[in-house]
């Protein structure tokens, strides 16, 4: 990041004088720039030094500490590396300036643990940030401040989803249905160099559509299609680069041109689909045969209504809520689906270990069921493995300090934003044992039983942990046991194992690779 300075220089129809007397000017303006940019600076210093912040790197006027910051973890490096190298460099807490925002980095399982479980009402909050605002409103369950109304709203989408089969056996049969459509694209492919990336997108969004709106797509549905790409496009914007300048000059939002007209209309695009979707439900909803999640929340509203109390359920905050579901619910479990294809073809010895125990328990004449679970505890083993390994959410979504607070002998002043690196958590050598090592066995004691390591947290830990935990559990060994019992996958012939630090957004994604499914 770099700022620049232009001048005027003196026009052809300007006298000597008149040159001279605009630099004679411009001098004092710019020693007094330049005093209060020290000024500033040294203010930071004081303040760092007056209220205990965490240690970190210097802080340069108004740009805050990310110049130096940069240059001492290796500019080159995902943010999430970056930000593991900073708490290799300044402790398992530390901070850095944001401009002028607070931000403090937390690393490590005690650390993480101590701020997010052990003082869950002060760091529970979210910061306001403006491309997510414009985005979110700051409404839904994910992005929401913490308070009554986010409560309300979570308490009521986690019990109405529950009631469709939100991490319970009764959704098994939605997931094994869907999966039937995704072995039959497999099965096209066999043989093929194949990406895998667009039939397990389809897939995890269908589970979700099934609640939500009562169906499932046909994968070529123009108005599945739509969605889909919207929110692939609303991902690919909320982690570009340019369209994140939006968080330090919000200004910007209102340019008509660049990333900045993008970010208006995919968020203008995003609001016309799912309204239309709510004003269809509106005018076919039974209030007494409610047929999914959008016909319950609206029999909400039209309850609140009809009491005449002051409430935050609407069909407004009911948008944002469907944005929720979808974006994290397809996001995080269709990249968590796509890493293991890629890990099981980088290791052939673990994939071949996992089709024994399916074979051993379940066979070839059914699909893997939930009741399987509890039978095949190098599966689960293998699923966790590559969940932590690579952590899909690497720097969970950001917190907020809701009030100045005294933690581990340092202040973290009120509306500071707190990062809990997740990553660094599931890297942590005093948790894991040689924890840059694929090993599923480390899940296992010496029985084959699943050990539970309280450093495992791929959802998050605290009052934010992810609300759709129970079903992305589901998802994930009913999809890999599936997939495995059916197909063996291998890397095309000649060609080197795919980069696996992955793509840095909301979430890590793989980067693109194609994979050889075959018959077994």
């Amino acid at each position: 990041m770099a700022a620049t300075v232009a001048g005027q220089s003196v026009g052809a129809g300007q006298s000597p004088m008149a040159g001279q007397s605009s630099g004679q000017c411009l001098t004092p303006v710019l020693l007094a720039l330049a005093a209060l940019l020290l000024t500033r600076y040294l203010l930071k210093r004081r303040a760092r030094v007056r209220h205990r912040l965490p240690p970190g790197p210097p802080c340069w006027p108004l740009i805050g500490t990310l110049p130096s910051w940069r240059r001492g973890s290796g500019a080159q490096l995902p943010p999430h590396l970056q930000l593991t190298a900073l708490g290799k460099a300044y402790g398992d807490i530390c901070s850095l300036h944001l401009g002028s925002r607070l931000l403090v980095v937390l690393s490590g399982f005690q650390m993480v643990r101590d701020a997010l479980q052990r003082n869950a009402e002060v760091f529970s909050d979210r910061p306001t940030i403006p491309l997510i605002t414009i985005i979110t409103q700051r409404k839904g369950i994910v992005f929401a401040p913490y308070g009554v109304v986010w409560k309300q709203q979570r308490k009521f989408s986690l019990s109405t989803l529950r009631h469709f089969g939100f991490g319970k056996l009764d959704l098994e049969p939605k997931i094994i249905e869907e999966l039937q459509f995704v072995k039959l694209e497999f099965s096209k492919a066999v043989g093929t160099a194949f990406s895998p990336f667009h039939v397990i997108n389809n897939a995890v969004s269908n589970i979700i559509c099934s609640m939500c709106f009562g169906k499932r797509f046909d994968y070529e549905d123009e108005e599945f299609r739509t969605m889909l790409s919207l929110i692939v496009r609303g991902m690919k914007l909320a982690s570009n680069s340019p369209a994140m300048l939006i968080n330090i000059i919000p200004l910007l939002q209102y340019l008509p041109f660049g990333p900045f007209k993008e970010v208006a209309q995919t968020v203008k695009d995003v609001t016309a689909f799912l309204k239309n979707i709510i004003a269809q439900h509106r005018k076919t909803m039974d209030p007494e045969n409610p047929r999914d999640f959008v016909d319950f929340y609206l029999k909400e509203v039209d309850y609140e209504i009809q009491r005449n109390q002051k409430t935050s359920f609407s069909e407004d905050y009911l948008f944002y809520i469907i944005g929720d579901l979808f974006v994290a619910g397809t996001d995080t479990t269709s990249n968590t689906v796509l890493w293991a294809i890629l890990f099981m073809a980088a290791h052939p010895e673990v994939q071949e270990k996992v089709q024994r125990e399916i074979s051993t328990v379940v066979g070839e004449s059914r699909p893997p069921s939930l009741k399987d679970k509890l039978h095949m505890p190098f599966t689960e083993a293998t699923i966790m493995e590559i969940q932590r390994m690579t952590t899909v959410v690497p720097l969970a979504i950001p917190h907020m300090a809701s009030e100045t607070v005294d933690f581990k002998d340092y202040t973290i002043p009120k509306g500071s934003i707190v990062v809990a690196n997740l990553w660094s958590v599931h890297r942590d050598p005093s948790m894991w044992e040689h924890p840059d090592e694929f090993n599923p066995s480390r899940f296992l004691d010496a029985d084959g039983n699943i050990v539970k390591n309280e450093a495992f947290m791929p959802f998050g830990i605290g009052k934010r942990i992810c609300m759709g935990e129970q079903m992305a559990k589901m998802e994930l060994f009913l999809i890999f046991s599936t997939l495995l019992q059916s197909f063996c996958f291998r890397l095309p012939e000649g060609s080197d194992v795919p980069n696996m630090i992955g793509r840095f957004g909301l979430t890590l994604s793989p980067d693109p690779f194609k994979i050889i499914p075959v018959k077994r």
